[in-house]
């Protein structure tokens, strides 16, 4: 294949924005950005940025064991993969499928990053691929760069009307489940089970301090990042200076820290493939992650560059992918990610 048919196209590349529903007549930004405040949410946040603020402390001053650093490590890649794998391309843009084990699995450690519950983080996230940089848009980067990032999070039920419309979730009783005792499972996997592993070898504070609380506060801080930092800093490959189009973009640094997310421009043209970065020299783990579970039978269906189909009711697959040839094909049961 060539470079230039490997090229994402213009007109793909550079989507006008969404059509989202329009300011309501004399209603303030203010009052329309911060309706109410979720000190719930408030409360959590200030906590974990405490408790990470404390444990980068004990880290300076060599408090912490050695294994514990290594736990925290592992357990940001379980929750972030979780999320950028499960939460992200699974669930909300159903770009492959997952046997129910590996499911599973993710929404247990998805839990332990504090980014909700995965039926309320989806429907945050379609309403900012519905509406995005448009009133509609929970998150969008219009309504400033510290909105973007994380003040958006401050008012409860952003997404309602979203909610009404994934009848691909709530049909699913594991993801109805982990939305009923989302926050019992958030404290378990979050701070209570890395303490537990960190007694094992007489370190139980720093298991909570830096297993918990700092893992956790990175991990939100990379996400936050996805939605204000890609859609202000980086490049838009393909696009047309003078033509309205939305406002993400590839940002390297991003998808260091956030494993893969970083290549949004790419991601907004086609929400629906597996991979963010779809060349081979991008840094996108979670998409090598995708390729090896298919590998051992545990994801299919891998989604590529294509016409974006519509969510059906289904569980998963139906996803059509494009051939090496650009022509439709049948959905992809293994797709060789250093082929593209």
């Amino acid at each position: 294949m060539s470079a230039e048919s490997n090229r994402p196209t213009e007109s793909a590349m550079s989507p006008r924005r969404a059509q989202g529903p329009a300011r309501p007549i004399g209603v303030p930004r203010r009052a329309i950005i911060l309706p109410s405040i979720n000190w719930t949410f408030v409360a959590a946040l200030v906590l974990a940025h405490v408790g990470a603020a404390y444990a980068v402390h004990r880290l300076a001053v060599g408090r912490v064991a050695a294994p514990t650093v290594a736990l925290a490590a592992v357990w940001y890649l379980a929750a972030g993969f979780s999320i950028t794998a499960g939460y992200h391309r699974l669930f909300a843009h159903r770009a492959y499928c997952a046997v129910r084990p590996l499911r599973i699995a993710f929404l247990v450690f998805g839990a332990s990053a504090w980014q909700n519950s995965v039926l309320t983080w989806v429907a945050d996230h379609r309403a900012h691929h519905r509406h995005t940089d448009r009133f509609g848009d929970p998150h969008a980067i219009t309504d400033g760069f510290w909105h973007a990032h994380a003040l958006w999070l401050l008012r409860p039920g952003a997404s309602s009307s979203e909610a009404s419309r994934m009848v691909d979730l709530t049909a699913d009783p594991d993801v109805r489940l982990q939305d009923r005792i989302y926050v019992p499972l958030a404290v378990l996997t979050g701070l209570v089970a890395p303490t537990l592993i960190a007694w094992t070898w007489h370190d139980p504070i720093n298991g909570l301090l830096v297993a918990g609380f700092l893992r956790t506060t990175l991990g939100l801080q990379a996400t936050f990042c996805v939605n204000s930092v890609a859609h202000r800093f980086g490049s838009q490959p393909g696009a047309t200076s003078g033509k309205r189009r939305a406002s993400a973009r590839n940002n390297r640094f991003v998808s260091l820290v956030a494993l893969g997310e970083g290549y949004h421009f790419f991601h907004h043209a086609y929400p629906r493939d597996y991979r963010a970065g779809f060349r081979r020299r991008d840094l996108d783990p979670t998409k090598w992650l995708i390729w090896c579970l298919s590998t051992l039978n545990l994801a299919s269906d891998l989604g590529r560059r294509g016409p974006v189909a519509p969510l059906s009711s289904e569980p998963c697959g139906g996803q059509l992918s494009r051939s090496r040839g650009g022509d439709v094909g049948r959905p992809s049961k293994s797709v060789h990610w250093w082929r593209s």
